[in-house]
């Protein structure tokens, strides 16, 4: 059922008051575009969170200290925002100028006063009617620059707001809505999920923030490589259940870029090529780990599926990260569709579960990654690319870091793409890329990884990225039933979450040995993101309303607030008027079943 969301009348001193600031935050864009220097710590803006990852290098490490390891222990809540929108609340909010601008579910956004949460104006979206919405009603944020905040929607489009008065500037489509929808008649009769509600398939929308550069606001679409969603997902069954209905679902997705004052589509780049999908067909990953493929019969199929890539997949989920020295955008791709059935598009399936490397000027590729070729269990790159200075064997390399679904944390050199290391796995492992089978096969990390959407924190003085995992054992189950009676043979495959103990994890890998210098188990499975800041502290929420400050030297829980619903959102932390802030969106999870809710908490040092 659709969330309710309350309008609230803006006041002309609350007009004023947004006007000043308003104002402030545009002398500081006249000075330069505020994402352009945030990574400078000799920058006034390094005391604000201006865009998703804090600067272009998506390393999500704040470098305030106020709040420390010695006082964390003294924070209390400074102000809270209810935003009257009850649904999951996955947005990162970005702060600049005195304003904390936030998306809110179904793309409302709201300004607030960063400094007391007072709202100072509110933009509500109306979607477009009968639009599929994939993948629920969660925004993973905006994007502020130019005197402009950026939105994408669930419905396909990129919308400008005037960041002054939340006045739409403009509104332009991405992507069309002509993409089939799978439905349960695919299904064999003597399968149970053939009798299930369906609550998700294919269906084009934008999640990630969208991040500006060089006049240019970028963007991906999602959803075009979902396989059908049955069963409502609770706490004690996250996701339900997935099937790789075979047929002509989906479209290729895309990242593109859109010039800032008109909205006109500068380039776009689709991460299914026209030519070359099929790749080498590969018998293992690139670190030679064997992905049970039937080469022969792949091979033997592209006869029959020379249209593959038409409808090939490849959602782009979150946020790139920006190399501003050589205009390198980096972005991860997600899953082939149909979704974990393999009949209809044989091959590597180019560019899917990849890390691709771009010209941020033209969109053309400059190299590719393929983390899992020929993908049949869900293994997108979720977790948004994190960029740095690899410190190895004396050297320093220019080099780009993602956490994957797999449950390893890859690290790839920037400029080439070539894998410089695997760590050790970050949450247990089991039976990883074995088929379906007809009994069932279990296996982890599985759909949900590994490491999901959840943005990883990295410290680069120190080289130790913290990652948030998660451990849920998967059964993917195939059908097979031979045609008879005029029917048509039927064979898809299935994922389900299994009833076996499932857990999180937070764990600070060492980059320069892969290993795993400490590791903090949670109670349930963690869906949010996480903070860095130069205070020694690792800040990260739960489905159960916890929210947690750790050591970063040790993973000591140093600090723990409960809030009244799921804290699956990553934090942020930033400075007004001498004071440090931390804030994060309590909103919940759908897909765990964890508490919904409308929440943004921001917690200060109390007064002694």
């Amino acid at each position: 059922m659709q969330a309710q969301s309350k309008r609230f009348p803006v006041s002309r001193a609350d007009l004023s008051r947004a006007v000043l600031h308003g104002a402030a935050m545009l002398s500081c864009l006249i000075i330069s575009a505020c994402t352009s220097i945030a990574n400078k710590p000799s920058s006034p803006i390094s005391k604000d969170w201006p865009s998703f990852g804090r600067d272009f290098t998506n390393q999500r490490l704040s470098p305030l200290t106020q709040i420390n390891q010695k006082n964390v222990k003294d924070l209390t809540l400074a102000w809270q925002f209810k935003s009257g929108v009850v649904a999951s609340f996955q947005a990162t909010p970005i702060v600049t100028g005195g304003l904390m601008y936030v998306a809110l579910p179904y793309n409302h956004v709201a300004a607030l006063d960063a400094k007391t949460g007072k709202e100072l104006w509110r933009y509500e979206h109306e979607r477009r009617a009968n639009w599929k919405m994939c993948c629920g009603p969660a925004n993973r944020g905006v994007a502020v620059s130019n005197g402009k905040v950026f939105i994408g929607t669930v419905d396909a489009r990129l919308i400008a707001l005037d960041a002054k008065s939340g006045a739409k500037l403009w509104d332009i489509d991405v992507a069309d809505d002509t993409a089939l929808t799978e439905n349960t008649s695919s299904l064999s009769k003597a399968d149970a999920k053939s009798h299930k509600d369906v609550y998700g398939g294919t269906g084009v929308g934008v999640a990630m923030a969208p991040v500006v550069y060089h006049g240019k606001v970028i963007v991906g679409i999602t959803g075009v490589g979902y396989g059908l969603h049955l069963a409502t997902p609770t706490q004690d069954a996250p996701l339900g259940a997935v099937v790789g209905v075979d047929g002509r679902y989906g479209r290729p997705g895309f990242l593109a870029a859109y010039d800032v004052n008109s909205g006109k589509r500068v380039w776009q780049f689709d991460t299914i090529p026209a030519q070359g999908w099929e790749g080498a067909f590969v018998e293992t990953t690139s670190d030679g780990v064997s992905l049970h493929r039937d080469i022969a019969a792949e091979k033997a199929n592209v006869k029959n599926n020379q249209d593959a890539w038409r409808y090939g997949g490849g959602s782009a989920w979150s946020t790139p990260a920006i190399d501003t020295k050589t205009n390198t955008l980096y972005f991860g791709t997600g899953n082939p569709s149909p979704q974990m059935n393999d009949i209809s598009r044989p091959g590597d399936n180019l560019y899917t579960v990849s890390l691709v490397a771009l010209d941020t000027e033209t969109g053309k590729i400059k190299w590719h990654y393929q983390q899992v070729p020929h993908d049949v269990w869900g293994y997108d790159l979720a977790s948004p690319p994190v960029l740095f200075d690899y410190k190895t064997h004396g050297k320093t390399i220019a080099a780009v870091g993602q956490a994957s679904k797999t449950g390893w944390y890859y690290v790839n050199d920037r400029e080439t793409g070539k894998l410089l290391m695997k760590s050790d796995a970050f949450v247990p492992q089991k039976n990883l890329f074995a088929k379906a089978t007809k009994e069932g096969t279990v296996l982890y990390p599985g759909i949900l990884g590994g490491s999901n959407w959840s943005p990883s924190a990295l410290d680069e003085r120190s080289q130790i990225s913290f990652v948030a995992g998660i451990h849920s054992p998967i059964k993917y189950t195939l059908v097979e039933e031979a045609a008879k009676d005029g029917a048509p043979a039927i064979r898809y495959a299935s994922s389900e979450p299994t009833t076996d103990p499932r857990w999180g994890t937070v764990s600070a890998i060492n980059l320069a040995t892969g290993k795993i210098q400490w590791q903090v188990k949670t109670a349930q499975p963690l869906m949010g993101g996480l903070l860095a800041t130069r205070g020694g502290l690792i800040f990260m929420g739960e489905g159960s309303g916890n929210f947690n400050a750790y050591s970063s030297d040790t993973g000591d829980l140093l600090w723990q607030t409960k809030v009244d619903a799921g804290v699956n959102a990553p934090p942020i932390s930033y400075e007004i008027d001498g004071v440090q802030y931390v804030a994060v969106a309590a909103g919940g999870n759908a897909i765990f079943g964890y508490t919904a809710g409308d929440n943004i908490v921001v917690y200060a040092l109390g007064k002694k």
